[in-house]
């Protein structure tokens, strides 16, 4: 049987790990930015934010209702 520590440790250590690639992600993204590299318009950008922002408050909400019993009611 898995215990409650052990469940701790590896949501910590994967969390660790997920979030600093995730946060890698996003900065190398950031080098796009580089405009005597690259070329891109203001809509392009604002795509890419909406849904940077959008997979973040989804993720989130995930955290907040994934242990939550809910009962079925008509």
């Amino acid at each position: 049987m898995v215990t409650y520590e052990e469940k701790r440790d590896r949501f910590r250590r994967l969390a660790n790990q997920r979030t600093n690639n995730a946060l890698k992600a996003i900065q190398v993204l950031g080098n796009c930015s580089n405009k005597s590299t690259y070329s891109y318009t203001q809509d392009e950008i604002n795509k890419i934010f909406f849904e940077l922002e959008r997979k973040v408050k989804e993720t989130k909400l995930l955290f907040r209702t994934s242990n939550a019993k809910t009962e079925f009611k008509l």
